[in-house]
């Protein structure tokens, strides 16, 4: 008799789960994350990378304008030779004097749109993103006043390794 007890235990089917709390948690759970999340804006730029095929068209004027990072300062240079050398400030690149260099090299060139930004290796990353953005754009004080207009320089930008 005992045998036939124990069979009988075995015989009967396993407890069903009661999941109705662990839905109602997740029913409460789930919106509440989706409300609080923080949805971050990515920003991405349009990068070229330079290159030397193609020629310029006939006509057209042979000017680059190329902002080489170096570890002791900045040049501006035209394709060919160096126009200007800009030394570090106390161990910072001086961008206030390359954005004066760039908002006077578009006063001479006002239908060029594009540079390049060229890079020694081990320069770290941020100053790339901070030469990239005083290259597209320069802070101008309007005169007689506080205002301060954003002037836009060369918008498309090329990244490459510098020579």
């Amino acid at each position: 008799m005992a045998r036939r007890s124990h069979s009988r235990r075995r015989s009967k089917d396993a407890p069903d789960l009661d999941i109705t709390s662990f839905l109602n948690l997740m029913v409460v759970l789930i919106p509440f994350l989706l409300i609080s999340a923080v949805f971050s804006r990515v920003t991405i730029l349009e990068l070229s990378v330079p290159t030397t095929a193609g020629g310029a068209a006939v006509g057209q004027q042979n000017f680059s304008i190329e902002v080489i990072v170096r570890r002791a300062g900045l040049e501006i240079a035209n394709g060919a030779t160096v126009e200007a050398a800009i030394a570090k400030k106390d161990d910072e690149y001086d961008l206030k004097k390359l954005s004066e260099m760039l908002i006077r090299l578009k006063a001479d060139y006002p239908e060029k749109e594009d540079a390049t930004v060229l890079m020694e290796p081990d320069i770290e990353y941020n100053y790339l993103v901070q030469i990239m953005d005083t290259v597209r754009s320069a802070e101008i004080r309007v005169e007689g006043s506080e205002e301060v207009k954003k002037m836009v320089l060369f918008p498309n930008i090329s990244i490459g390794d510098a020579p």
